[in-house]
């Protein structure tokens, strides 16, 4: 999938040492939305790590993590996950997402999430896909309303973000009210 020269794809091993320049050029950009990272998290080694904890989640049907790419050259803008895959009657999953700063403003954020929720509904069979945001991330909520999510709820001191429990808005988007299969 491009959208306005990215491509959407599966994130693989080889994505490792572009990720980690991408998160270390956008530390502190991210920071005020990021949970604590070691030092790491931002090298070749430690998105290695990540990546094969990602693919084993995938592997186990329990999450479809995806890479952001310039089609041109393959250097990763982002990312999006679709996780917390639960089927039987829930049908649900959990999406995060974060794209590089020179990559905002731009629609990439939404595009994908809109194809993201597609492959949840037609490719995964879920009914809805949750997301939260910490309340005051404002471009993440305008996202997710563009996608036709819709707030549910409030989650106090719902994750440990940039060094303090934070409060979270809670969206979802019901994708169809088909029954589960039999």
């Amino acid at each position: 999938m491009i959208i306005d020269g990215v491509e959407m794809r599966g994130v693989t091993l080889d994505d490792a040492v572009g990720l980690a320049g991408v998160l270390e050029r956008n530390r502190a950009y991210m920071a005020p939305f990021e949970p604590y990272r070691p030092e790491e998290f931002y090298s070749e080694a430690g998105q290695q790590a990540r990546i094969r904890g990602l693919l084993e989640e995938r592997d186990g049907g329990r999450m479809l993590p995806f890479v952001l790419v310039e089609a041109a050259g393959g250097t990763p803008v982002g990312t999006i996950n679709l996780g917390s895959i639960a089927h039987g009657p829930f049908r649900s999953g959990g999406v995060g997402y974060w794209v590089d700063q020179k990559w905002t403003g731009k629609g990439l954020a939404t595009a994908a999430l809109e194809e993201v929720c597609r492959i949840a509904r037609d490719e995964v069979g879920l009914h809805r896909v949750e997301a939260g945001t910490l309340v005051d991330n404002v471009a993440s909520q305008r996202v997710l309303a563009k996608v036709g999510f819709e707030e549910y709820g409030l989650a106090p001191r719902y994750l440990h973000i940039n060094g303090a429990w934070r409060d979270h808005r809670l969206f979802q988007r019901l994708l169809h009210d088909n029954p589960p299969p039999r």
